[in-house]
């Protein structure tokens, strides 16, 4: 039994709109990618891309979907920061003042 159904209906265009409890389900937001996978079963998933977007470090994006993977595959390899880490990272980031609010800037300014 599903958690939710809705419909919506195809265009002359083969186009539709994704219907607001699937968009609020997702997360969606105007211009995010979906991913439709057709399983064997002829059953069709619909889920948010959530990929690389243009402007994301391909690089570091990368490297956290390794880090989920291997979380997700070996749970008992995490660990907890000793008391020691967690002191020395906290004497690092002390005088380092950070304005969440403030725009990025392009790297070339």
């Amino acid at each position: 039994m599903p958690i939710l159904e809705a419909k919506s209906t195809l265009t002359d265009r083969y186009q539709t709109t994704v219907p607001d409890p699937v968009r609020r389900a997702l997360k969606l937001r105007r211009r995010d990618r979906i991913v439709y996978r057709v399983l064997p079963n002829g059953t069709v998933t619909v889920e948010r891309d959530s990929r690389k977007k243009e402007g994301d470090d391909p690089v570091l994006g990368a490297f956290l979907d390794f880090l989920a993977r291997d979380m997700a595959s070996h749970p008992a390899r995490m660990r907890s920061l000793d008391s020691g880490l967690r002191k020395r990272a906290r004497s690092l980031t002390t005088k380092v003042k950070i304005d969440l609010d403030a725009p990025l800037l392009p790297e070339n300014e």
